[in-house]
């Protein structure tokens, strides 16, 4: 209701102030070095083309999307040059003027995704282009509609800005006399709609060390002497170790396999010590398995063995008798005799120099007992959430940065010796070791769909490096003479995870140790892409051939990273033209943006392809993961099961962040070597994983204040799972005051009811939700201020 009176208003005083203007007015373009040169395109206007205002206090029509996020973006001298039916918009990317970007535009407000050209490459093909841009700031004769138009949409932009703004403490200081809300709520059990089963899950992504280091089980750092400046520009086939002698000896003459090609030598005496991933955590009376290749030329052996620092044994020693000149892989179990959070693995040749590769080391007790298996506290806090799908193994990891790094999964299943590392484009090192095989085992230890998602033949547009233009920024693609080969690999991924296991790919998963099929229904292709023509080319190869040949997949799109914009424009236009049944929707926004957009799949046509919210999470200031985020995404969410007719998936991100090397904030479960610290959003995803239905009752409510502000700050849902009989009824109190529900229509003693609710003060970061048994007696209930309730109902 705010939005309707507000708005009309708004633009009534910009007409009226404008009010006797002439027909027409000038209007350019122009850039500033604020911010590093990355506040873009700004637009001025002028009624006799020498006094100028800026649109919108230099607001920013379009930004570059050139380079790598942090040190590119920029944007220098922007033209506005006016076609016959569009605006074209030249700039340069960095000072010294050598790449040319360039987009179009009928509005100068929705830009098509930009292209990118060098100097020279302009100025010999587009001289008219040429003539225009070198000529510099130039403006064109518009109506002053046009430009009215502009100042609106600044107008609104700004409107919108300042409603996201509004945090719990801003709005409690505004509303310092708020009373305690009474809300009336009438639940009609005969209104229901069928929604999806799978709405809440997880999406894993290889970032803040979350795999190697993290889920990922392994204790040894570089087990494979792999690391290399591909990796961190520091980082060597050494790096994390360290010799008795000074320097690791490593060699590449006839590896254990040809996609790990080094390994160290260890000459006679010399210790070889491994930190691991910041400390190796161990515990007293419990197992590890520690396993390698090695080689001699005579008859060694190698002592291994877990010290502390100072090299005090916290382990039995084990000795391993190396007698072979062909590589031989060996194994042992140590037990732990004390407990230690910064254990080394040392090992140590005996008599004679002796080769080794795939140096490792893994607690004997990972999820499920898994060989080669998952960290048990990570990856039960995971299962904990009982998630119905999880999406891996990104993001952006999935497509890489550059065609060279786009994430194969073939180089991820076989054995470990024979899977290909890779660099991680988020600055570490990939060993592959939790691999696809993995990752659908672990989908299907927690009762999780597995969605892998592919590159749609492109990778990062943010890439630093172009191989197909040489450009760097600029999005590239598979060579369109390799599709074949790319889309082929896709689909032996759908016969690896579903096919008989006499099928070619089949035999291989069923050599792997899973004979039954995994049972893949879903595929994401692509990732946050620019929707660009190369992407669009190759998306369009890769979904049809999956749709001819495996039209029971459900191939899940992707609309760009944000809830509005070209990519986000574009790729629903793009994904509906072609029939994609789902599309990959991102967004991180301010609380006042999920208060103030409710309603934001209630306007989606369902018609359209569905959505899988792919990405999402509340952020504020300093980027804490708090009460305050935490219930304003279950606020969101309860708005988002709503739309569960549209709205088919959602996860939130990121997952993992280990402490100490976190990129990025808030994540949903931090963690150190010897600890997990799930966080209040966390909690949110748990107690709607734990209490989901498969179909949407519809309520209303009345609530005795009228503040509209008021209003958006209590939400509600309520679902049934058809298949148990139990109702869920999930409440938000995002106010700084109690609010009791009167419940019209459903008598509690008729039921036995659960109560789970998750309190605490805004800036709170350690609440836990608490459950209690049968302890709703009345049809009234207190919702306690900055609460999210749940009531779990069964009948008797």
């Amino acid at each position: 209701m705010k939005k309707l009176f507000l708005i009309p208003s708004m633009i009534l005083c910009v007409i009226t102030a404008y009010a006797g203007n002439p027909d027409s007015v000038f209007v350019k373009g122009y850039a500033t070095g604020k911010n590093d040169n990355k506040n873009g395109l700004h637009i001025a206007y002028s009624f006799d083309g020498n006094n100028w205002t800026s649109i919108g206090n230099e607001f920013s029509f379009l930004r570059s999307d050139y380079g790598r996020w942090g040190s590119s973006k920029k944007m220098f001298d922007p033209v506005l040059i006016k076609l016959n039916d569009k605006w074209a918009c030249y700039f340069f990317t960095e000072a010294e003027h050598k790449v040319v970007g360039v987009t179009y535009s009928e509005d100068l407000v929705l830009w098509k995704p930009q292209d990118y050209f060098s100097y020279e490459e302009v100025k010999a093909k587009y001289t008219a282009v040429f003539k225009a841009f070198v000529m510099g700031t130039h403006s064109y004769k518009v109506p002053w509609s046009f430009a009215q138009s502009l100042i609106d949409h600044t107008e609104l932009q700004t409107y919108k800005n300042a409603q996201s703004d509004v945090t719990a403490k801003s709005f409690a200081e505004k509303n310092p006399g708020l009373k305690p809300v009474n809300v009336s709520l009438s639940v009609n059990m005969n209104a229901k709609k069928q929604i999806s089963n799978n709405l809440i899950g997880v999406f894993f992504e290889d970032l803040n060390y979350a795999a190697d280091g993290g889920l990922y089980a392994e204790l040894v750092q570089n087990r494979d002497f792999e690391y290399s400046p591909k990796d961190r520009k520091e980082w060597n086939s050494s790096s994390q170790w360290k010799s008795s002698k000074g320097l690791v000896k490593i060699d590449s003459i006839a590896p254990v396999n040809k996609n790990n090609p080094h390994y160290a030598t260890i000459e006679n005496g010399e210790v070889l010590v491994n930190n691991g991933f910041d400390g190796i955590a161990v515990a007293a009376g419990e197992k590890y398995t520690i396993s390698l290749f090695a080689r001699s030329a005579n008859k060694s052996s190698l002592s291994v063995v877990l010290t502390d620092s100072n090299g005090n044994k916290l382990s039995n020693e084990i000795m391993l008798a190396v007698n072979t000149n062909n590589w031989k892989q060996y194994a042992a179990v140590f037990t732990a005799n004390s407990s230690f959070k910064y254990a080394r693995l040392s090992v140590t040749a005996k008599k004679y120099a002796t080769a080794v590769d795939l140096v490792s080391l893994f607690p004997a007790k990972t999820f499920k007992n898994r060989k080669n298996g998952l960290r048990n506290d990570l990856a039960q806090a995971i299962a904990d959430i009982k998630p119905r799908f999880m999406r891996f193994p990104g993001g952006c990891l999935a497509h890489g940065n550059g065609l060279d790094n786009i994430y194969r999964w073939k180089n991820s299943i076989g054995k470990l010796e024979e899977r290909k590392p890779d660099f991680n484009l988020w600055g570490y090192h990939q060993t592959m070791g939790l691999g696809y095989y993995e990752y659908f085992q672990f989908c299907e230890d927690i009762g999780a769909e597995p969605l892998p998602v592919l590159a749609a033949g492109v990778p990062c547009q943010n890439s630093s490096h172009n191989q197909h233009t040489g450009i760097a920024g600029q999005q590239g693609g598979i060579p369109l003479n390799e599709m074949d080969s790319y889309i082929q690999d896709i689909l032996d991924l759908v016969e690896w995870a579903n096919g008989d296991k006499t099928t070619t790919w089949g035999k291989v998963r069923a050599a792997a140790g899973h004979p039954q099929p995994f049972n893949l229904k879903y595929i994401g292709i692509g990732n946050e892409d620019l929707i660009s023509e190369v992407f669009k080319e190759r998306f369009a190869m890769i979904y049809k051939a999956i749709k001819t040949k495996y039209p029971a997949i459900t191939v899940i799109g992707t609309v760009g990273p944000f809830y509005e914009g070209s990519d986000y424009s574009f790729g629903w236009d793009f994904a509906s033209s072609l029939g994609v049944p789902m599309v990959d929707e991102h967004y991180y926004v301010p609380p006042g943006w999920m208060i103030d957009n409710q309603d934001f799949y209630d306007k989606y046509d369902r018609q359209k392809p569905k959505v899988y919210l792919g990405e999402y999470a509340a952020h504020v200031k300093g980027r804490p993961n708090n009460m305050e985020t935490a219930l304003t995404e279950a606020l969101y969410l309860c708005n988002v099961e709503r739309n569960g007719d549209v709205v088919s998936m959602t996860s939130y991100a990121p997952l993992l962040a280990k402490e100490g090397r976190t990129q990025w904030n808030p994540d949903m479960i931090y963690f150190n070597n010897s600890e997990i610290k799930p966080t209040t959003g966390y909690e949110v995803q748990k107690m709607f994983g734990n209490n989901s239905g498969d179909e949407y009752i519809e309520s209303t409510v009345s609530i005795d204040n009228n503040n509209t502000d008021v209003q958006q700050r209590i939400a509600r849902s309520v679902v049934r799972d058809t298949k148990t009989g139990e109702l869920f009824i999930k409440l938000v109190n995002l106010l700084p005051v109690a609010a009791t529900i009167d419940f019209k229509n459903i008598v509690f003693s008729d039921y036995t009811t659960a109560r789970t609710i998750l309190q605490g003060n805004p800036d709170d970061k350690n609440v836990k939700a608490v459950t209690t048994q049968n302890d709703v007696q009345s049809n009234q209930l207190v919702l306690p201020a900055y609460s999210f309730t749940v009531l779990q109902m069964k009948h008797p």
